[in-house]
């Protein structure tokens, strides 16, 4: 059971902060997401706990943000773009913050190859990049101390440090 102020990952918002646990029959943890426009407080039932998942720990962002560069991207594709959406959006809800991470990099990988042809990207690219990006970088922020900006720095750094290797 979480305690108020942890911090968890719901499998449709990403990270939250639990600022309510009610008792009773019908308890619930009283949920807000962090780093959201407009917050909006989730009513999850505790019964209901195990889709829930704690957010990383210190050494296991910092490992993710290290390997980032060897990382392998995803190769999945399907027929239609929103075939692919479907797919890519319900692997970061199921999946770690690895996955999001992994998702991020393929089609930031996937919209450069596309430019680099003179082709426009699918907008559901674009749609995907940003989610996985802004669901990744709100745990690693979190397991890190940081913000979700510094988590962008790390990764260009890292990014800088193996070309120059």
């Amino acid at each position: 059971m979480y305690a108020i102020g942890e911090y968890l990952v719901h499998p449709g918002q990403g990270v939250c902060r639990v600022e309510e646990v009610t008792e009773g029959p019908q308890a619930v943890y009283r949920l807000l997401p962090v780093g959201k426009r407009h917050p909006v407080h989730i009513s999850f039932p505790i019964a209901n706990e195990a889709r829930l998942r704690p957010v990383l720990t210190r050494d296991e962002a910092q490992s993710i943000i290290d390997g980032y560069p060897a990382l392998e991207v995803e190769s999945f594709t399907a027929r239609n773009n929103s075939l692919e959406e479907e797919h890519y959006r319900s692997e970061m809800r199921q999946g770690s913050c690895l996955d999001s991470v992994r998702i991020a990099k393929t089609f930031r990988i996937r919209i450069a190859d596309l430019s680099a042809r003179n082709k426009k990207p699918p907008v559901a690219y674009e749609r995907i990049l940003k989610e996985a990006r802004e669901r990744s970088a709100a745990e690693l922020a979190i397991a890190l101390g940081i913000t979700p900006e510094d988590v962008a720095v790390l990764f260009e750094r890292r990014m800088g440090e193996e070309g120059q290797n």
